[in-house]
């Protein structure tokens, strides 16, 4: 069962989708919005990831700046997200996740996954706040590659992302020898299948990856 629930962190208060577990959690899993905000597809992510046996909280941070955020993957959607992210802070966000990982922690332990904008908010996760966490196409990651991690990372990528260069991954797979780094012959948003770029092969391989990170990582 899902439910939408506010969380609060750094003098913030947000909204997020909450879903829950049939039988007792395997741990807690914040996962992190695209640039889209916490739509239909992000809060089918939350649901499957609560079916595989976790408590999930997604929270909304584009309530930062406008609530309710929910845009299409069409060109205006595309528009209107990257400006909205443009507005919103990682600091602020950052202590959203902390809030959102505070509020799972009765789940046992928690970790971060991130698509898109979210898959940099999930590697900063790692950064800042110690949490294992996977990023998928996190346009934003070589903003933070001189930052040690403090807690497993996993990345993935897509070879045909042109948002992401080949040089850009270079740079944090360099910068994170330890992490586990994949490459798929997808395109950006490949996990998304409301986009035209879903790779239903590379968007399996790669859940299927991050089901067994946290399953190691969580327990």
């Amino acid at each position: 069962m899902a439910t939408h629930i506010q969380i609060e962190g750094g003098g913030h208060r947000i909204g997020a989708w909450q879903g829950e577990p049939d039988g007792a959690p395997k741990g807690g899993l914040v996962v992190i919005q695209e640039i889209f905000g916490v739509n239909a597809h992000i809060r089918r992510v939350v649901d499957g990831f609560a079916k595989d046996g976790y408590r999930v909280i997604a929270p909304a941070f584009f309530d930062l700046v406008r609530p309710d955020v929910e845009l299409d993957y069409d060109e205006q959607g595309i528009k209107e997200g990257i400006a909205l992210a443009g507005q919103v802070q990682f600091e602020p966000v950052i202590e959203l996740v902390k809030a959102a990982a505070d509020t799972l922690s009765s789940a046992g332990k928690v970790g971060v996954v991130g698509y898109c904008w979210g898959g940099t908010v999930a590697y900063l996760s790692a950064i800042r706040l110690g949490l294992p966490a996977v990023s998928y196409y996190g346009g934003g990651n070589t903003r933070f590659v001189d930052e040690p991690v403090k807690a497993p990372v996993m990345f993935h990528y897509g070879q045909l992302d042109q948002h992401i260069t080949a040089a850009d991954r270079d740079r944090v797979r360099q910068a994170n020898p330890d992490a586990e780094f994949f490459v798929y012959p997808a395109d950006h948003g490949f996990n998304c299948d409301v986009r035209a770029s879903h790779d239903e092969v590379s968007a399996a391989l790669a859940r299927r990856r991050t089901l067994d990170f946290f399953a190691r990582h969580l327990t």
